[in-house]
């Protein structure tokens, strides 16, 4: 567009004419946007903002008094700031190429100064060090033109014919000879391991190959005696199955007919010996029952003969008294006590027959009896006593039933 002007990214526009700029600077300055600019009445320039380089090549002297040949490079740039374009721009808007020149005389001086009080081996072996103190002596002086340094890098340093670096490094160089003759030695000595090593572990190998080779022929050798034996080990093995088959069918056959015998001989005379033992057992059981019956129904016939013979006993007893001369004190009461005593006598007598009979029916398990022509049993043992007139029966004189009563006389 007419009168319309815009600069470049890496470049600055600076319009003069009419009104001034910042700071009473002689023009304006115009970065990153466009401006409308009257013809006739503004004029524009512009400032490069782009990074620019200079080279510097100096004989400097150091604090040991060698020359020591320096070649650095410098990396600088107009500032952004306006205040940087402004004096950039009063400096070196009509020759820009002088940037690169005044910076390289500026960096040479500050180089001669920095060198010289330092020594040959803190240059060689410090040289960022150098590079830092060049940079920060010469920022003031820089920023005073307008101009920022990025970097500087020392390049080489040369001490020409006077060998003094390489007198310098001769024990390093001769301490890395030998270390590298050690590292050559080491070298040698490794290889030389490595291929005696190698040659074992190639002989080591060969013989386990013949190991193994060895074993696979006579695992082979195996295979094929196996293979050639294999049919009379085979018809063997047959045979021994066949033997074996038999031998089980046959022992099946004697657990069989064993069995058979079992069930035909064994469990039916084992049948019969327990029916005669369960037979005789029942006939134990039943001679026991009929003993016990036996010996019950004695023992009721005696109390039933017994019972029947009391009266006779009572009968003999008062007959004894016939003859006695006894005296009635008490009349029909004294007759009564009389009686009384004469049937106490008579119980007691039969008392003693009964036990007498029981213990032997005791003994003796069949019991005592005999079978009359009626067929009822008769008593066997002892008759009852008589009692004696002359003497002292049962149930007279101490019998407490037949204790004479004093009344009587």
């Amino acid at each position: 567009m007419f009168g319309y002007r815009v600069p470049a990214p890496d470049e600055a526009m600076l319009i003069s004419g009419g009104r001034r700029g910042l700071g009473g600077a002689p023009f304006r300055v115009v970065t990153g946007h466009g401006k409308f600019v009257l013809p006739v009445f503004r004029k524009v320039r512009f400032l490069t903002l782009s990074m620019c380089e200079s080279e510097v090549v100096e004989t400097c002297v150091t604090k040991q008094g060698i020359a020591l040949h320096v070649r650095a490079v410098i990396a600088f740039k107009v500032g952004n700031d306006t205040e940087s374009i402004i004096n950039a721009g009063q400096r070196f808007l009509s020759d820009q190429d002088q940037m690169s020149v005044l910076t390289g005389r500026i960096f040479a001086g500050h180089l001669r100064a920095i060198i010289g009080s330092m020594t040959v081996e803190e240059i060689v072996t410090e040289r960022q060090k150098l590079a830092a103190e060049v940079l920060d002596t010469s920022k003031t002086e820089m920023a005073k033109i307008g101009l920022i340094v990025d970097s500087l890098q020392i390049q080489s340093i040369d001490d020409g014919d006077t060998g003094y670096i390489d007198a310098m490094s001769a024990p390093h160089k001769a301490a890395i000879r030998r270390q590298a003759l050690i590292a050559q030695a080491q070298a040698n000595q490794a290889a030389a391991q490595a291929e005696q090593e190698a040659a074992r572990k190639q002989a080591e190998y060969a013989r386990q190959t013949a190991v193994v080779k060895a074993e696979y022929s006579a695992e082979v050798d195996r295979a094929q005696a196996q293979a050639a034996q294999a049919g009379p080990l085979a018809q063997a093995h047959a045979r021994q199955e066949v033997l074996d088959a038999q031998t089980e069918l046959a022992q099946r056959q004697a657990r069989l007919r064993q069995q058979e015998l079992v069930a035909e001989i064994v469990k039916p005379a084992e049948a019969e010996a327990e029916r005669v033992r369960v037979l005789a057992a029942a006939e134990a059981q039943r001679m026991k029952v009929q003993a016990e019956a036996a010996a019950s129904y004695d023992r009721v016939a005696l109390d039933r003969l017994l019972i029947d013979q009391l009266p006779l006993i009572v009968k003999e007893a008062a007959g004894g008294l016939s003859g006695a001369n006894v005296n009635v004190l008490n009349g029909a009461d004294g007759l009564g006590e009389i009686a009384a005593g004469l049937v106490a006598q008579g119980l007691t007598i039969l008392d003693s027959v009964r036990q007498n009979l029981n213990g032997q029916g005791e003994r003796h398990p069949g019991g005592a009896r005999a079978e009359e022509g009626d067929g009822r049993p008769a008593l066997r043992g002892p008759s009852a006593p008589r009692p004696d007139t002359g003497g002292e029966e049962p149930g007279e004189g101490t019998s407490d039933g037949e204790r004479p009563d004093p009344r009587t006389r």
